[in-house]
């Protein structure tokens, strides 16, 4: 992947309980600051977005569908977010009228994305580091998952820290995560989590959005579960990945909505 590293992060700061508003392939009122970048800043420093040299090992060998599914994700993977570029102009337009339904956007360079927590006011910005696909994955939530995307975006469910992780950008560092996490930029797999993805995706072409859609559940549960502030979104990643392998590692597992933490999600 190329360099596409962004600066500060953002936290939320909760003042209530969520944003208060007016009235096979088978083709989330909030006040937002600045911080410094400890989990999100050059080269998206995540921990748990850093490649391990454990995964070095040997690769997998892929069936012909395989191979076709993974460059076809591989190729989705690749395109970088484009403002000039009409199509994905439209995608983040979209992506603001199901968050915000009741709320007209006034630019595509805006005050208001802040608070879907991007880091300012130009959500381009923050694709950086993880692109185009990145946008897409927050539209098939969105789309596919509505409920508990509005609950995350608007923090609805839980006992929530005063400081909370920004929505949008933590959605970022979670395509980013999955990403490095399946090795999907090498020709074949070379961690057996990687290799039992690609079944997954020969069977559903969607696979990556909809095991991008119960990471994010997931890590919120985490984040719950750990009474998390800002500052430890490090370490709920991290133990998000750790339960993540786990999962796809279950034997008898078919298909992604098998995994325990797909029933977290509610449409």
């Amino acid at each position: 992947m190329d360099d596409r590293g962004g600066g500060s992060f953002v936290a939320v700061r909760r003042i209530s309980q969520g944003l208060e508003r007016g009235n096979t392939c088978h083709s989330t009122s909030a006040e937002v600051v600045a911080g410094s970048a400890a989990w999100l800043g050059r080269g998206l420093s995540c921990v748990c977005a850093q490649r391990r040299e454990s995964d070095a090992r040997p690769s997998f060998d892929l069936t012909p569908a395989q191979e076709e599914c993974l460059l076809r994700l591989q190729n989705r993977i690749d395109i970088a977010y484009d403002s000039s570029i009409t199509e994905h102009q439209e995608a983040l337009r979209t992506l603001w009228n199901v968050a915000f339904p009741e709320e007209e956007l006034r630019g595509l360079i805006s005050e208001q994305w802040k608070e879907m927590g991007w880091q300012g006011k130009d959500p381009s910005t923050d694709f950086r580091g993880g692109g185009f696909i990145s946008l897409e994955n927050l539209l098939f939530f969105a789309k596919n998952f509505p409920k508990s995307f509005q609950d995350l975006l608007r923090k609805q469910e839980g006992d929530r820290s005063l400081w909370e992780y920004p929505f949008a950008v933590a959605g970022v560092n979670i395509t980013f995560m999955l990403i490095q996490m399946l090795d999907l930029e090498a020709v074949k797999p070379r961690t057996l989590v990687g290799a039992t993805f690609l079944k997954f995706l020969a069977e559903n072409d969607s696979a990556f959005d909809l095991l991008y859609c119960i990471t994010f559940k997931l890590m919120d549960h985490e984040w719950l579960a750990m009474h998390a502030s800002y500052m430890d979104f490090n370490t709920v990643m991290k133990a998000t990945r750790r339960q993540l392998e786990k999962e796809l590692l279950i034997e008898d597992i078919s298909r992604l909505e098998e995994l325990p933490s797909y029933g977290l999600l509610n449409r």
